[in-house]
């Protein structure tokens, strides 16, 4: 039995089911996520309400009449709208568009109908149904078109492109008439179906979605290759616009490609309430300053229409993110020979030394300038660190740690050294009093710090947001050298601190979360 997954034709024994179709086609899907599954072609195009007519002078958008009397001329219509395409524009008046001619199966009246600016209608010319045209209105008027006795021939209505029909004269043609999906054609034709669900000929499946990053927004783009990392996304929020995912929440990034966000939109919020958060349009919706268009979608739109609170969803992109961070160099080498970019090794260049930094940083701005430089560190200068972002621990401050040394988007983080105090066995490094305001204290010591230890100065200090270190354990102060009750502890270091020890002030740690 033939069937489609993901677009693509798949030839199928009879009785395979969901689970059998995925493995036999090796398609991207991640155990637990939803799946879309559409009966068939004629189950899908029964729900589409919308059609685009495409012309040399723009486009013409007609939605159906969803009357019972033009229940007849919309099946007409559905069966046989691709009839119309390379069709000529027949004639023009000051009331009416005629397009066609093609032949259908409907009997004419000899009625004179009253119509409305925007009215479609089958008009089956000289009374013969091997004559019958669309006619466009233009005004309100009357005429006889040989309709057929339903609702005087009246199929749809005109919703977008009414100065496209002014401009079309008899030199024109409709070059292609398509259906307008929207999410409801979608939502009520598909099944969230489980894996053991048996597939039957003309099947439609969806395991994944496709995301294209928009090359002019490239620092947001990695916001995106952020949240999409492990292959899969959950749903924070779900309207009839949109879908919304919010772990990325409060990591602003600037405002970049602004455009229209229409419906396989993907945007990232730059500004205001809720920065951070990443959108993906389920309809049209004007542009707005406060959202940067990050991607669009290219596969799996059925996914993203049937998707509920808290579902998962496979999620790709097309291309991949570049990411050489917490790799060796022979590794990152072999890497981007195999995607066709150029590597330059700086730093330690030794195959087994691990890379901490990359330039260009963005995955777009790699792909299109071909070449990025890796720079190495010995793997024993690496500092491991558990982090403490339980709920019971210290959320809100391992948060602002991940951020501020930008794990929350990286393998590797970095610290800066701010003050270094030879034989003090404490190092402090460089935090962000904005960020740090609102930094609560919790998770604070009560007994002896360990060596060790992660800190952050909380807000009850002025120096809110420092992050320290103790190379050995202390029962009076914190690692950033403050009282108990002003340190946030949310980690620890887990490798040899002796390498930290012989950091000067300006100087770099490179991190890496072991949890």
């Amino acid at each position: 039995m033939l069937v489609k997954i993901n677009g693509e034709d798949l030839d199928l024994p009879n009785g395979s089911t969901i689970r059998e179709a995925i493995d036999f086609s090796n398609v991207p899907y991640d155990d637990g996520s939803i799946i879309c599954l559409i009966k068939g072609k004629k189950e899908f195009e029964k729900n589409i309400n919308k059609y685009k007519l495409k012309t040399p002078k723009g486009s013409i958008i007609i939605e159906m009449d969803d009357s019972k009397e033009a229940e007849k001329l919309v099946e007409v219509w559905k069966k046989q709208y691709k009839d119309f395409e390379d069709s000529s524009i027949r004639w023009t008046s000051s009331n009416e568009v005629a397009v066609g001619p093609i032949i259908t199966d409907l009997e004419p009246s000899m009625d004179e109908n009253k119509y409305k600016e925007g009215d479609v209608i089958l008009s089956l010319s000289g009374f013969s149904n091997e004559s019958t045209h669309i006619i466009l209105a233009k005004e309100d008027h009357s005429a006889v078109y040989g309709v057929p006795n339903y609702n005087k021939g009246v199929f749809a209505r005109i919703v977008g492109g009414k100065r496209t029909l002014r401009l079309l004269d008899s030199n024109d043609n409709v070059i292609s008439i398509e259906p307008l999906i929207e999410r409801s054609s979608i939502t009520d034709s598909a099944s969230i179906s489980d894996l053991n669900t048996i597939l039957e000929e003309g099947n439609q499946l969806f395991t994944y979605v496709s995301l294209k990053p928009n090359e002019n927004s490239p620092e947001s783009c990695e916001h995106l290759f952020s949240l999409i990392e492990s292959g899969n996304i959950s749903v924070d929020y779900e309207s009839n616009s949109f879908v919304g995912f919010y772990s990325l929440q409060g990591l602003g990034k600037p405002s970049e490609d602004i455009t229209m966000r229409k419906r396989g939109t993907v945007t990232i919020r730059n500004a205001g309430k809720g920065v951070g958060k990443v959108f993906v349009y389920r309809e049209d919706r004007v542009k707005s300053p406060h959202h940067t268009n990050v991607a669009s979608v290219e596969k799996g739109m059925e996914l993203l229409d049937i998707a509920n609170y808290k579902d998962k969803i496979t999620i790709r992109s097309n291309p991949e993110r570049i990411m050489t961070l917490s790799m060796t160099q022979k590794e990152a080498e072999d890497y981007l020979k195999s995607i066709g970019v150029t590597h330059e090794r700086v730093g330690v260049l030794d195959d087994d030394a691990l890379i901490v930094e990359q330039e260009p940083k963005f995955s777009i701005e790699i792909i299109k300038e071909g070449k990025v430089k890796t720079k190495g560190i010995n793997k024993d200068d690496l500092a491991l660190i558990e982090i403490y972002d339980g709920e019971d621990e210290a959320p809100r401050s391992s948060w602002y740690f991940k951020k501020i040394t930008g794990l929350v988007e990286k393998p590797i983080g970095i610290l800066k050294v701010h003050f270094a105090f030879p034989g003090m066995k404490i190092s402090i490094f460089e935090g962000d009093a904005k960020e740090a305001k609102g930094l609560v204290p919790e998770n604070v010591p009560s007994a002896c710090i360990e060596a060790g230890r992660i800190g952050i100065t909380n807000m009850s200090k002025k120096n809110v947001g420092l992050i320290g270190v103790r190379f050995e354990s202390n029962d009076e102060f914190g690692p950033t050298a403050e009282p108990f009750n002003a340190t946030n502890i949310v980690g620890k270091i887990t490798t040899d601190l002796k390498p930290l020890e012989n950091l000067k002030e300006g100087e770099y740690l490179y991190i890496k979360r072991i949890n």
